[in-house]
This record gives structure tokens, C-alpha cells and sequence, in this order.
């Protein structure tokens, strides 16, 4: 059943799916050893609307314990035995129904460990051309896809009396993602439409997201 998607198509084309694989392909990714963090993937989905790429993001459902409402790339804890490949495939095809194979994993980008004790690895993924999206009702209030060059902006960053490093967040649909979240898509987006290695691990997260 299809629920609340929402896609936004604006904005001039990004490179193809051969161009954006070649720039995750040649990005030497940083991982983070922190004990104690619960290992998670998330998807970095590209969808295809009218040839255009987008990026596949959820809004959390409101009655979620962790994280309620939020922006979210598709993304979990890992289980036993999986790589970190695996759970955001698995991720990606329980929250929204987008089936994709391994070969279409295009990379990996930097680890960036969280306030509220995990540590994500993004995975980055083609999707194709944009299908049937059925979200996860009890996880998943709405999916959107939105194109890669509406993220083609300098994020705006913040400052908070709880911490001396900077919030980072992005302007989405009239309102604003913030990292851990925004931090991803700005590196992803920095990649993929620039060719630009951008480090985004040091960046804050806002109160609300730390717990």
C-alpha cells in the first residue's frame, strides 16, 4: 500500500548514476573506533524521477521513543552477522519497500557517531528510477524524494551553550534537517555533485537529538 510520498522535482540534473559511482568509488572514507556505540547503517539512496536524481528521505512517526519525527535517511541497528552493507539494504527495503541488490552499493562514506550512542556508517546506494514506495507504518510517518541539487547550498551552521562545536543543518521543505542526518546528505551531496571530499564527523548535533 502506498502511503503520504512526496516527490520534489526541481532544479537542474546532477551527473548520472556512472558519474556519481565513480566519485563515491574514489572517496577515502574515515571510520570511527568508539567502544561502547551501537553499530547502525543508513542508506544513502539515489532515486530516479524523470532522469533526475533525488535523494530518498524519511520524516520519523511521532510516536516513536527515539528521535520522534525527525528527519532520517532509512538506517538501523546492525544485526548479528550482517554487514554494514546488509542493514542498510535491509533498512532501506523495511522503511520504504525500495528492493535493491548488492551491486548497486556504491560506497561507503565516513562514520559519524552520535549523542545518543550510536555509530552510523552510511552506505550509499542507486536505486533507479523511483518505484512503488510503501513506508513502515509503525517507523515512518511520510518518504520523501528530493533532488540532489536542492542540497547544493552551503549549510548553515550554529552555535548552542551546550557544546563548543557547531550545529550543522540544512533547509528542507520550508523547515530544517539537522545532523546527524544533515550532516550525511551535505557530505554525500558535497560528493556527488562536486567531486569534493568534505569531513562532517566533527559537526554538532542539535539538544533535541541527544537523546
Amino acid at each position: 500500500m502506498l502511503y503520504d510520498v512526496h516527490v520534489t522535482v526541481a532544479g537542474p540534473a546532477a551527473d548520472g548514476r556512472d558519474a556519481i559511482a565513480a566519485r563515491v568509488a574514489g572517496f577515502e572514507r574515515v571510520p570511527i573506533s568508539r567502544p561502547g556505540l551501537r553499530a547502525a547503517s543508513v542508506a544513502v539512496c539515489v532515486l530516479l524521477r524523470e532522469d533526475v536524481p533525488g535523494l530518498l528521505i524519511t520524516r520519523r512517526a511521532a510516536g516513536l521513543r527515539r528521535h520522534a519525527g525527525q528527519w532520517a535517511l532509512p538506517g538501523g541497528s546492525r544485526e548479528p552477522g550482517e554487514s554494514v552493507e546488509d542493514t542498510a539494504l535491509r533498512e532501506l527495503r523495511e522503511e520504504t519497500g525500495v528492493e535493491v541488490c548488492a551491486g548497486e552499493v556504491l560506497g561507503v562514506l565516513d562514520d559519524y557517531a552520535t549523542r545518543s550512542g550510536f555509530l552510523i556508517t552510511p552506505v550509499v546506494v542507486w536505486g533507479g528510477p523511483v518505484g512503488t514506495l510503501t513506508k513502515q507504518a509503525a517507523e515512518v510517518a511520510r518518504i520523501h524524494v528530493i533532488p540532489l541539487a536542492d542540497f547544493d547550498r552551503p549549510p548553515e551552521l550554529l552555535r548552542i551553550p551546550e557544546s563548543p562545536a557547531l550545529v550543522l543543518r540544512l533547509a528542507l521543505l520550508g523547515g530544517y534537517v539537522y545532523a546527524p542526518t544533515a550532516a550525511i546528505i551535505h557530505q554525500f551531496c558535497q560528493l556527488a555533485l562536486r567531486g569534493l571530499t568534505t569531513r562532517v564527523a566533527h559537526f554538532e548535533q542539535p539538544v533535541f537529538a541527544w537523546r
